[in-house]
């Protein structure tokens, strides 16, 4: 109950129109239950020219009413009813119109909400969160879930409101007219409850299944997609094609198990209606053939009864929708509840340019318990203006110490400061802004070349962005494209070489002009044709600036004014070139097996 609350908080914000909605769905439902049930009798009156009878019982207001009706000549009763069934028919139309319009606008302005709510708090998580979750997942919250959402809103509360105001005026109805043979109803609700629990419970389970299935195949496209490259390379399509089959059966094995048992319902609520239909015919039947009750009040009684049927299937349908949210609601809330593990602090300080140094002062990292210590006892300053290269074998913590900086990490213990200032006293704005990172994977989005550049210095004109490009050598590649700036680069930059990816993020830099620049290995996976252009964009964009390069160059390791060797975690050596040939064994090795060959 506590997971269905938490599905209606959605609702906020939208009572207005969800009230609307359910007050036309009443009027709706008033209408379907009267227009034909309490036609039965008069139709009967019409064709045989028989009177009216009803039991003793009924209130004095339909007696009147019956005595009326048959006061009125058939004839006359011919030509009224059909046109007044016809303008309660059309009354009854346009009522439902708008219920369905106003329940369906809710039901888009709650997806629309919560989709937005899940990439805003996507946005805010911090970057070990990405690291625990696939992005096809990710993606399949924001899609898949919020669809289910959708029904259990548009129809599951529609049904929830309509269909049990249709119980009650078809019990109504019948109680009326006969009360001894409607208590048969009451013992239809265990046969129907008791199966509808079982399924519910059920239904549930394979839900979430479902939901979780139809990650693993967007997470599945995405990677394939993205990396159609590679498959291609390696002559992959069939092995990825029979992957994807996989996943696909067993979604579709996990689906037919959810629709087998929402299915099921249907046989068991029919089954259960026929059989008291029955035995409703025959204990009302009797009073026909006793005079007691004229067959058009018999056919409303048997009607009224078989129709509390059909409303209770429909709530048992609902009830799968109803399941199915849940489950989706529950995998959104995971999302949603789940606190960012880097904050900004309250009354967050903003900070002034860089004037003086970067210092790490006894920091120790390590992204979660299980995974042990990345960073052990790091101490290093880097004062403004320097160029300070950080090297070391595969896995000894290089990225991590340098994206504890710019804070998308926090230290587990130690400080990360600037000037002298904590960087978790200042606002994630001021500290970034000074910050410009450059990385071995080039990250472009599917606009134009001109909004590539300009991502995050949204303001910068024409002018300031073509500098910006023929600073980075971009401007060459970039002129002989046509319609020039303006053109998509395609998802992921797909329509350019890796050196014209690269040339276009170190001109995003340029762009935003940073005090700090940290180049993750941004040459690694470069041609050499291309890593020249690149190197020497890289030279234009470290001028004047505070630089930290995790770098595999020689030429860029000579140039630098400090060289920090990592290993395991730890520096084991801090120094200028020619010296930690001699002092640091681990740097020898590095130049003579990585760093030479490079020259």
């Amino acid at each position: 109950m506590k997971n269905y609350f938490k599905l209606l908080r959605f609702l906020k914000g939208h009572f207005r129109r969800f009230a609307t909605a359910i007050a036309f769905i009443l009027g709706s439902s008033m209408f379907e239950g009267v227009q034909l049930t309490l036609m039965l009798p008069v139709i009967d009156r019409i064709f045989t020219n028989k009177k009216i009878v009803v039991p003793n019982q009924v209130p004095h207001f339909i007696s009147r009413f019956v005595d009326y009706l048959n006061s009125i000549d058939a004839h006359t009763l011919f030509i009224a009813v059909p046109l007044s069934f016809l303008g309660l028919f059309a009354i009854k139309q346009v009522v439902s119109f708008w219920a369905d319009y106003f329940m369906n606008d809710v039901a888009q302005r709650v997806m629309r909400d919560v989709r937005s709510k899940l990439f805003e708090r996507i946005q805010t998580l911090s970057l070990d969160y990405f690291s625990k979750r696939r992005t096809g997942e990710l993606v399949a919250r924001i899609t898949n879930d919020v669809g289910v959402i959708e029904n259990a809103v548009s129809y599951a509360v529609t049904d929830l409101v309509r269909q049990p105001v249709l119980v009650l005026i078809f019990l109504g109805l019948a109680f009326t007219f006969n009360v001894h043979g409607t208590f048969l109803i009451f013992f239809i609700a265990p046969f129907i409850a008791i199966p509808m629990a079982i399924i519910s419970k059920r239904l549930r389970k394979v839900s979430r299944g479902q939901q979780e299935k139809m990650a693993d195949i967007n997470s599945h496209l995405l990677e394939t997609i993205s990396g159609v490259r590679i498959l291609k390379a390696f002559g992959t399509e069939r092995y990825e094609i029979q992957r994807f089959s996989q996943q696909n059966q067993d979604y579709y094995k996990l689906r037919m198990k959810g629709i087998k048992n929402m299915m099921l319902m249907g046989p068991i609520t029919e089954m259960v209606g026929a059989i008291f239909g029955i035995a409703a015919v025959l204990i009302l039947g009797k009073d026909v053939l006793d005079g007691h009750l004229s067959f058009g009040v018999f056919s409303l009684s048997i009607v009224s009864i078989l129709q509390v049927i059909r409303p209770i299937k429909r709530m048992a349908n609902v009830q799968a929708i109803i399941q199915q949210a849940l489950a989706a609601n529950e995998r959104i809330y995971e999302v949603l509840d789940t606190k960012p593990t880097v904050v900004e602090k309250t009354g967050a300080k903003e900070f002034g340019v860089i004037q003086q140094k970067i210092e790490l002062e006894q920091v120790n990292f390590s992204y979660d318990q299980s995974s042990g210590p990345v960073l052990k006892d790091i101490n290093l300053r880097i004062r403004k203006g320097e160029l300070v290269a950080i090297v070391g074998p595969t896995g000894s913590g290089k990225s991590t110490l340098v994206n504890l900086i710019p804070r998308f990490y926090d230290v587990t213990s130690g400080k990360v400061s600037l000037d002298g200032v904590d960087v978790k006293e200042a606002s994630f704005k001021s500290l970034r802004s000074q910050v410009g990172i450059v990385t071995q994977e080039a990250i472009l989005f599917n606009d134009t070349v001109r909004n590539n550049i300009a991502y995050g210095t949204f303001d910068a004109t024409k002018d300031q962005v073509q500098e910006a490009a023929r600073m980075a050598f971009a401007d060459h590649f970039v002129e002989k494209m046509p319609h020039g700036y303006e053109p998509t680069v395609g998802d992921r930059g797909f329509r350019l070489s890796g050196g014209e990816k690269q040339r276009l993020t170190i001109a995003r830099a340029i762009l935003k002009n940073p005090p700090i620049l940290i180049l993750d290995e941004a040459t690694s996976q470069l041609d050499s044709e291309s890593e020249k252009f690149v190197q020497d964009a890289l030279d234009s964009l470290m001028k004047n600036r505070t630089v930290i390069a995790i770098a595999h160059r020689l030429s860029t390791i000579m140039k630098a004014d400090k060289i920090v060797v990592l290993e395991a975690g730890r520096i084991v050596g801090l120094g200028k070139h020619d010296e930690l040939l001699f002092t640091c064994p681990l740097y020898r090795r590095l130049y003579e097996t990585q760093f030479s060959t490079s020259s």
